[in-house]
């Protein structure tokens, strides 16, 4: 069957949303074997292999446009792969196997296997640079935030937008030396701060559901294909994200410029970085704020699974227990 473009509301009649899931848990699950035992390579290999293994079952023509990296540096899951069985709709696809590869070595919370999936050409293709981002959950204006504005303004139009006092507000933000003045920033006016040693696609999603969470605002420089994935789950669910790439030296604007990025300086908006219709699932390796982790009981495997789809708003959590061991 020839390949052809997603159309609306395809990816709800096509069930994709549940395959997506299959994959996110095949790789949380074989990433959970490696729990603790301070081998992070070994644990992201597994989740890679086992990602790669469940898209063969996947009725799409898909193209890896986020991934484990270019051709040569990756074996599987790498940037231009083809997935799936190429007999559905052409898609692009957006992967991390296993994002926080230290958190599930060392056993520290919020590791997770995630996926995006969006109409084909549909997705910014960003290269393995970092990337400044701010984003806030859903039900707020319009750039109630914006990332060029200063820390403290953004803390206090966020509070103003949500009806509390700054002190009410939390943002989450990566552990790095080069966010102490944000750190800063956000205390000075009298915000709270939630540190993170790794895994900001998770800490991204936090904003969505700050009821749950606690988290209000993310902000900080991270990975910019983790900003991508970030972005296709905030879509879901009416969230907001603005992004900048850092692209700072030449050999990065070289990079940069053979993935289609023509304005280095671009302030990208969330519909900039994930068009159309799309997709987000992501199953939690260890225990986190958002997903629990792994658990193994007595012949079976529990896994928890959110997924999300932008065209309905929907957001699901699935919890599975797997009983059939020899599938993984």
């Amino acid at each position: 069957m020839d390949a052809r473009p997603l159309q609306p509301g395809e990816v709800t009649d096509r069930n994709l949303a549940l395959e997506l899931v299959r994959v996110t848990e095949a790789a949380a699950l074989a990433a959970s074997r490696w729990i603790g035992l301070g081998k992070k390579n070994e644990a992201d290999g597994a989740a890679v292999e086992a990602m790669r293994k469940a898209f063969d079952q996947v009725a799409i023509e898909g193209t890896v446009v986020i991934g484990e990296g270019e051709m040569d540096e990756a074996p599987m899951l790498y940037i231009g792969e083809q997935v799936g069985t190429k007999s559905g709709p052409k898609v692009d696809i957006a992967v991390d196997p296993l994002e926080g590869t230290t958190l599930c070595a060392k056993n520290m919370p919020g590791a997770i296997a995630t996926i995006a999936m969006a109409d084909h050409g549909a997705m910014l293709h960003a290269p393995d640079i970092y990337m400044d981002k701010i984003a806030v959950g859903p039900g707020y204006p319009k750039n109630v935030v914006d990332l060029d504005a200063p820390v403290d303004q953004n803390i206090l139009a966020l509070a103003k937008a949500k009806g509390v006092k700054p002190e009410a507000i939390t943002a989450m933000i990566l552990d790095r030396p080069r966010h102490a003045d944000i750190i800063a920033a956000v205390r000075k006016v009298g915000g709270a701060v939630s540190l993170i040693s790794d895994g900001d696609v998770a800490g991204v999603i936090h904003t969505a559901e700050p009821d749950k969470t606690g988290i209000d605002i993310y902000l900080g420089i991270g990975g910019a294909p983790e900003g991508v994935l970030a972005a296709a789950a905030l879509r879901c669910i009416g969230g907001q994200m603005q992004a900048r790439l850092i692209i700072d030296t030449d050999e990065k604007r070289e990079r940069a410029a053979k993935m289609g990025i023509k304005d280095p300086r671009k302030k990208y908006q969330i519909e900039n970085m994930v068009r159309g219709d799309c997709l987000f699932a992501a199953t939690g390796v260890t225990d986190g704020r958002m997903l629990r982790g792994v658990r193994f009981g007595n012949g079976m495997i529990e896994t928890e699974t959110v997924v999300m789809r932008s065209a309905s708003g929907t957001v699901r959590r699935i919890i599975a227990e797997h009983r059939k061991l020899d599938k993984f």
